[in-house]
């Protein structure tokens, strides 16, 4: 990240760190559930926002989040 300007994840990218379909995450940026960027007709997504919504979300319990899968 050079002099902090944060590279921005498409929403391939960012469903791919999430691992999930991209629509699904577009669909939750629409309704306000992920942290995002619109850019013109865009949505972006920063490594840092994402990481710090995956730990709020974590600690504070407030959707049941499986960190273990058992088969």
């Amino acid at each position: 990240m050079p002099d902090g300007i944060e590279t921005l994840l498409t929403s391939e990218e960012a469903s791919r760190v999430l691992k999930i379909h991209p629509k699904v995450l577009e669909r939750m940026a629409k309704r306000g559930e992920v942290p995002v960027l619109k850019v013109s007709k865009f949505w972006r997504y920063r490594v840092s926002a994402l990481d710090a919504w995956i730990n709020s979300r974590l600690q504070s319990g407030s959707q049941a989040c499986r960190t273990a899968t058992s088969f």
